[in-house]
């Protein structure tokens, strides 16, 4: 990395459990009613809250004095404007990750754990007393780096998308979506008109999620792609067959140019990616969208 300016680490998170308590009861005392009337302890929601704030408080503390900085809560990654040499660093679970990762275009990322043990670390490769002795050797450009593959969807009138682990498309409220899927660049094209509850389309990194999830309940011997892998899977959730309708073509495989196409028979469809509801496209009656590989856009940096 260079230019005339100060590195500027940015830093992501989101609000703890305990902050979101407050913000529905309060007080603390009235959240620990709340929570007693659910057989749990406010303690323990205590002490996950000062573990993130001990992690935020520690990478704070590794960003040098001369160095720019700024900070954005998850809720506010829409509208928040990442300069092309900004140094991400997340601190929270993997999926915050996944969250950020749709609106960079590589710049390197540190994902920091406020629970080792408690998330799976799959995102999230690092701790906070790491940081100081990274974001140096990021910005020399000397930092162990994985690019993860992530998945596009682009509208026919040119709006897109990106997830890292999948994206979703279907009814905003999960019920029934008709459209015609096309499954094309496999060398042998498959169309069929479903009605289904959506479609979930995930890379390597979200067959440790959702997609994974999925597959367990699929007998189809799928071989899920690796997160570095140029290849994606995909799932139709629930199709319904009818008379008018089919449900043979509920998961597959995309390798290399292959890609899913549907076309919209219902109008108000959407897709999404990574849980970000808010930030989505919708499809009207007739429009198409295509989901394929996307160019690595998460530069993942490793401890």
């Amino acid at each position: 990395m260079s230019g005339s300016l100060a590195p500027r680490v940015v830093v992501v998170r989101r609000a703890s459990e305990l902050d979101e308590l407050l913000a529905r009861h309060g007080t603390r005392a009235a959240a620990q009613w709340y929570l007693r009337a659910r057989g749990r302890d406010l303690a323990e929601v205590i002490d996950r809250h000062e573990a993130l704030q001990a992690a935020l408080t520690a990478v704070a503390a590794a960003v040098p004095a001369e160095w720019r900085r700024g900070t954005v809560d998850r809720d506010d990654l829409p509208r928040f404007l990442f300069g092309p040499e900004d140094v991400v660093v997340a601190v929270g679970p993997d999926g915050l990750v996944a969250n950020v990762a749709k609106y960079l275009g590589g710049q390197p990322v540190v994902g920091v754990d406020p629970e080792p043990g408690r998330n799976a670390g799959v995102l999230v490769r690092c701790t906070g007393d790491q940081v100081a002795a990274l974001l140096p050797a990021v910005v020399a450009g000397t930092a162990p780096l994985r690019h993860r593959v992530m998945v596009r969807a682009t509208l026919d009138d040119g709006q897109e998308l990106v997830g890292l682990n999948e994206v979703y498309v279907g009814h905003p409220s999960h019920q029934s979506a008709r459209y015609l899927l096309d499954v094309t660049g496999d060398g042998r094209p498959r169309r069929e008109r479903q009605s289904s509850s959506g479609v979930v389309v995930g890379t390597g990194t979200g067959a440790t999620g959702w997609c994974a999830s999925i597959a367990r309940g699929r007998p189809t011997g799928l071989a899920l792609p690796a997160p570095q892998e140029a290849a994606l899977c995909w799932f139709v959730r629930e199709a319904w067959p009818s008379p008018v309708t089919g449900a043979d073509l509920v998961a597959g495989r995309l390798d290399g140019t292959g890609a899913l196409e549907l076309t919209a028979e219902s109008d108000g469809l959407v897709a999404f990616a990574d849980g970000l509801e808010a930030d989505r496209l919708t499809l009207r009656w007739g429009q198409r969208i295509r989901l394929d590989v996307a160019p690595g856009r998460l530069a993942l940096v490793e401890p």
